[in-house]
């Protein structure tokens, strides 16, 4: 089966859950056999690669600009799909999805899937304008695609109701992980259990505030770790500035990332708004235990295997804080718990089994 990847910023991924949803899901199913092309923006990395891990990455032209770039690229992939010899053609997220009737248009014989990741429209960094049109992607999606992937009950349920779409419900996956080292992380001053860590994209609806707020009135030693990149970090800089336990690592990746999971001693999920959190499932798969905010998606992720509070409540953030770190036993009857959750319903190759389902449901 061939198969081309559209939305996604590229491959080997950077930073970002679409892309790293691409990353995996793109190398197990040629792992497994499947034909596979990505494409990529052409400076997505510092030296454009034209095949990945037995994936084709095709490198694509987009035009620079926050309102432009993303769709941008997604029309100059759509108008090179249609020259290729391709089964299925998956988009990711609403955003690319108002060009999916191109495709479907002029290369009617191909099946087009669409995975709908979150609801980017509640994103402040969009101007009304683009929030407009990602509410039309989104119809486009539910009106053009053969199938649609949806990653939790609370977005399947959305999509039935206001479009009357039924849904294949297939969550984010994750690589199991026991990583044990922590040289990388000397830089920073940080050693085994001496941190509380927060991994998301730098943006306002993930919440930092409320993490920054409620951490500096805890009585601890340990450090607030915060790691990625967004425009939001400039103002979160701001509100950290008189604490010096509050430390920014900027985006990582790879073993240095893995560490930072592994030997953290607790993982906050502050967001106010999620689809379903890579950075989530990716510290649970590092057995590392967890506090999240009680949306839906985050509880729905965590299930009993961790703690919650309450969503923008910086009181009681800071109360569920002070008391994990004053009861750590709490924390270690939860490692084992949450690895397991992920091993046994997140994790990547069944996943892209449960997708690859849904394939040959439509070519057959």
């Amino acid at each position: 089966m061939r198969i081309a990847f559209i939305g996604q910023k590229g491959m080997p991924s950077q930073n970002g859950g679409v892309e790293t949803y691409v990353n995996n899901l793109a190398i197990n199913l040629a792992s497994l056999g499947q034909e596979v092309l990505v494409y990529n923006r052409y400076d997505y990395l510092p030296q454009p690669l034209k095949e990945f891990k037995d994936i084709k990455i095709i490198n694509k032209f987009y035009v620079k600009g926050k309102n432009l770039a993303g769709i941008s690229h997604a029309f100059f992939a759509c108008l090179d799909v249609i020259f290729r010899p391709v089964d299925i053609i998956h988009f990711q997220g609403i955003g690319p999805s108002l060009l999916l009737w191109l495709p479907k248009l002029l290369k009617p014989r191909v099946k087009i899937i669409a995975t709908l990741h979150s609801f980017d429209y509640y994103n402040d960094k969009w101007s009304r304008p683009a929030k407009m049109m990602l509410r039309l992607g989104e119809r486009q999606m539910c009106r053009y695609a053969d199938e649609i992937i949806v990653l939790t009950p609370s977005m399947q349920n959305y999509i039935k109701e206001k479009y009357g779409r039924e849904t294949n419900l297939i969550p984010n996956g994750v690589n199991l992980c026991e990583e044990k080292g922590n040289d990388s992380l000397l830089a920073w001053g940080l050693t085994g259990d001496n941190y509380i860590l927060s991994v998301s994209r730098i943006i306002k609806l993930k919440g930092l505030q409320y993490l920054i707020a409620a951490f500096k009135n805890l009585k601890t030693d340990k450090k607030l770790v915060i790691t990625g990149v967004g425009e939001y970090l400039k103002e979160l800089k701001k509100m950290a500035e008189s604490d010096k336990r509050i430390i920014f690592t900027g985006n990582q990746t790879g073993r240095i990332l893995n560490q930072l999971y592994a030997n953290a001693y607790l993982f906050v999920q502050s967001s106010e708004m999620e689809g379903l959190s890579t950075s989530l499932l990716e510290a649970m798969a590092h057995k590392t235990p967890c506090l999240v905010s009680d949306i839906e998606a985050n509880l729905n992720a965590l299930g009993d295997t961790g703690f919650s509070f309450i969503s923008k409540n910086i009181d009681d953030l800071q109360n569920k804080l002070q008391y994990l770190l004053d009861n750590q036993g709490e924390l270690e009857a939860k490692r084992q718990e949450s690895f397991n959750r992920v091993r046994y319903n997140f994790s990547w190759p069944i996943i892209t089994q449960k997708v690859l389902e849904v394939y040959h449901k439509l070519i057959n």
